[in-house]
Order: C-alpha cells, then sequence, then structure tokens
C-alpha cells in the first residue's frame, strides 16, 4: 500500500444494523472500498443509543471485520448520527473585513462561520454542521467562495444543523468503549448524499430520502448546496411491525416476510403467489397471498412518504426539484418503492446506489443499504484530504471530541473552515 494512500473507516450506526466501510483513496483521488463489515444493531431506538453495552458488541464487531477484510488496522473512525432529535435551521452573520488592504482571508471566514454560530440554543442541544449556503460581499450576494476578494463588509447565510449533546456523547462514548477515536460526526443524510447524489442533480434540485431501520432521513439540494434536512422516527421497523400485528407473527418472521415477499404496491404483484407463515407456539402454519402482504406494506409506506412530502414542502423547494427523489436506505429496496413514491411526491423517484467508486468492494457496497456507510467514507477521505483543504495545519490535532461536545469550540472552528474548500466542492 502507498504511502500517499490514505485510508479512512466510516461507521454506520443504525437501528437494525451497524455497518464499517474501509476505503482508501489515492494520489489520483480514486476511491476503493477495501473492507465491509456488518453487525445486527439492538442497542439502537429509533435512531438514538439507548444500550451501550450492545452497541458497544455490535461495534466491535462490525469495524473487526471490516479491518479484517481490508488487512488495516484502524485507530480513528468517522461516525454517522441520526434520531428524530435532529434539528435544522437557517442563520446570518455579518463581520467587517480586518485587513488594511481589504482582501477577504481565511481567517475572515472563520470569524464569520464563528458570529453564525452565535444564535441561541437551549442547553441540551449542540451545533453538529454549519453548512455556508452562500456569502455576501459589500452587499453582492451569490459568491461562492469569497477568499481573495476585497471587501469591507462580510455576511453569510448558513445552514445550522444541531442536535440532542447527550445522544451525540453517546454515539461518542461507544466508540470510545470500543476502542476507537472519533475523527468526525456526521449527520447521516448529509453522508448518504455524498454517496448516492450526482453533482449535476445537487443542482438542479433533488430531495435524498434515506429509508432506515428506525429513522427516514431527508435532505433536499438546489444550487450544489444543501438546503433542508430532517429526520424522521417512521421508517422500515414499523412496516415490520404491522406485519408483526397484522398477520400474528414474531418479530424476525415479518421482517423475513418482508424482505423475501414484501411488495410497497398491491397493483405491482403480478401472480398472488402462496406464502406459508409459520404457526406460534405448536399452532399449525397458514398461508396467505402475496397480495395480502402488500396491502399491509402499502399503508405505512404511504405514511412514511406522505412525511416525506410535508418535509420536502417545509423546506419550500418543493417546485424546484427537477431531478425529482433518490431513494436509499433498506427501505427502499422493498419492490415498487420508486413508483409509490413518484405516485404520492408527484415527483420523479429512482433508487440510489453508490456512485462515484474506482475499485475494491464495489459490488459489496453498490446495495442501498449501505449508502450511509459508504458515504461517510467519503466524506472523510474529501473534508481530511491533505492539500484539498485550506488550513491542513488547523485540521491536524484535532482527534477525538474535537466536534465542540468536550468544550473545543475553537477546534472545531478552525477544523469548519478548514473544510471550507472542500465543502464547495461537495455541495
Amino acid at each position: 500500500m502507498n504511502e500517499s494512500e490514505r485510508i479512512v473507516v466510516g461507521v454506520d450506526i443504525g437501528t437494525t444494523k451497524i455497518c464499517a466501510v474501509v476505503a482508501s483513496a489515492d494520489e489520483h483521488e480514486r476511491i476503493n472500498i477495501l473492507g465491509v463489515g456488518v453487525a445486527e444493531s439492538e442497542g439502537l431506538n429509533r435512531g438514538v443509543v439507548v444500550n451501550i453495552d450492545k452497541t458497544v458488541e455490535a461495534l466491535k464487531k462490525a469495524i473487526h471485520e471490516a479491518e479484517h477484510a481490508a488487512g488495516v488496522e484502524t485507530q480513528a473512525v468517522v461516525v454517522g448520527i441520526a434520531g428524530d432529535h435532529i434539528q435544522s435551521f437557517q442563520s446570518r452573520g455579518v463581520i467587517t473585513v480586518s485587513g488594511r488592504d481589504g482582501e477577504i482571508t481565511p481567517g475572515d471566514v472563520r470569524r464569520l462561520l464563528e458570529d453564525t454560530r452565535h444564535v441561541a440554543m437551549p442547553a441540551d442541544r449542540e451545533i453538529l454542521h454549519v453548512l455556508p449556503q452562500e456569502f455576501i460581499v459589500d452587499g453582492q450576494d451569490g459568491v461562492a467562495d469569497p477568499i481573495g476578494m476585497s471587501g469591507v463588509r462580510l455576511e453569510a447565510n448558513v445552514h445550522i444543523i444541531t442536535g440532542l449533546v447527550s445522544a451525540a456523547k453517546n454515539v461518542y462514548r461507544c466508540i470510545e468503549k470500543a476502542g476507537y477515536e472519533v475523527s468526525d460526526i456526521v449527520l447521516e443524510p448529509l453522508a448518504s448524499s455524498h454517496a448516492v447524489l450526482h453533482p449535476d442533480e445537487k443542482e438542479v434540485g433533488v430531495a435524498l430520502v434515506d429509508i432506515g431501520g428506525g429513522t427516514t432521513d431527508i435532505a433536499v439540494f438546489e444550487d450544489k448546496t444543501i438546503r433542508h434536512t430532517a429526520v424522521v422516527a417512521v421508517a422500515g421497523n414499523k412496516v415490520t411491525d404491522d406485519i408483526r400485528k397484522g398477520l400474528g407473527v414474531l418479530q424476525d418472521q415479518a421482517e423475513r416476510l418482508k424482505r423475501q415477499f414484501g411488495v410497497a404496491l398491491v397493483t405491482e404483484v403480478t401472480e398472488d403467489q402462496d406464502i406459508t407463515i409459520p404457526g406460534i407456539g405448536g399452532r399449525s402454519e397458514k398461508s396467505i397471498g402475496q397480495s395480502t402482504l402488500a396491502q399491509i406494506i402499502q399503508p405505512r409506506m404511504e405514511e412514511i412518504l406522505e412525511i416525506v412530502g410535508i418535509e420536502i414542502k417545509r423546506s419550500g423547494y418543493g417546485r424546484h426539484l427537477s431531478a425529482g427523489v433518490v431513494l436509499t436506505g433498506g427501505g427502499s429496496l422493498i419492490p415498487g418503492t420508486a413508483e409509490l413514491a413518484s405516485e404520492i411526491l408527484g415527483l420523479e423517484a429512482r433508487v440510489g446506489k453508490s456512485l462515484g467508486l474506482s475499485g475494491g468492494l464495489v459490488e459489496e457496497v453498490s446495495n442501498p443499504k449501505f449508502a450511509t456507510g459508504v458515504g461517510l467514507v467519503l466524506h472523510g477521505l474529501r473534508t481530511g484530504s491533505t492539500g484539498a483543504s485550506l488550513l491542513a495545519s488547523d485540521i491536524e490535532g484535532v482527534g477525538a471530541g474535537g466536534d465542540g461536545f468536550a468544550g473545543s469550540a475553537d477546534n472545531l472552528v478552525n477544523k469548519i473552515t478548514g473544510r471550507m474548500r472542500s465543502w464547495f466542492d461537495e455541495l
């Protein structure tokens, strides 16, 4: 392995599974997937850690499996965070340019981003991401990257994503107890977007909908920038619950029925094949038609997509989404989901698979359920890459807890400024 290769490990801590992905990037920015590890997750509820020990065990299993496949050992990981405690809002900051010659420097941008963070926040919430929407130099708006320009007054509109301090701390605690450091904590829909969205889609307007087990994550993009984010606690597990209650079977049997025979649209069932359902507690088995199963699944999938529709409307960009909707996550694997989505949302819909990978286990991670894991390593490789970042020296030395949760706000601001350039490339 070349010295020039950078290796990043991404860990998607999901409600139904924990997925670890190891990837490397060479000097030509070609990304190879080196290893994948998956473990069943039982320590989470609706995207939030509720049992540290179970989560730590699953984390160790998934990361060891991925490391073993890749033949590497790692110290730090990029980890995803979700849960319906995630909230986002727009903010604005303004500063005067400090230099005598009026040239805008990285230091000015750092001060400006720090200014946008001065919003009244409840004590139990913490800022996870500050994503610049646009800069305004002396009243001239629409500036994508102001560094090097001349001006007196520098303003920025930013998208601020916040989460519960306790939820983020528990994610940190799990990773540290498993024996690793957190190099970065990333909102999961933001990570998934790196993996499955094409830059052209982000420009013309697209909504990413990641239907997981415990949460459905939504991110709306337009003009290459993220405009709205939301996490909703209605997802694939609710579909499984409906099957369990509707057919009177056990949870794992319901999950198996959903995966093997589930269809999201009753009209998509062409041959109504019989499905045998095992009896509970010694009772005789019974059989149902596949259309009966679809009649249980469809209403819940409709509900999930209707909530997505409300969030898209709330973003104010509903009419701007020329590229429609990209569905990803395990929930998008149910046949007929894309057709149902386009029917309910009135937008073109496709199921998204990971893009932009050069080699390695590309086939293995092409499944939509790995989108977040792949997105996390892409995020890590792009933002942590030496040379691509504006202030590489500022990023170095920001290790675990450098995201402000351990009180290291200065580190976080340095880190954010250091990532400005790469954000504009990404979003």
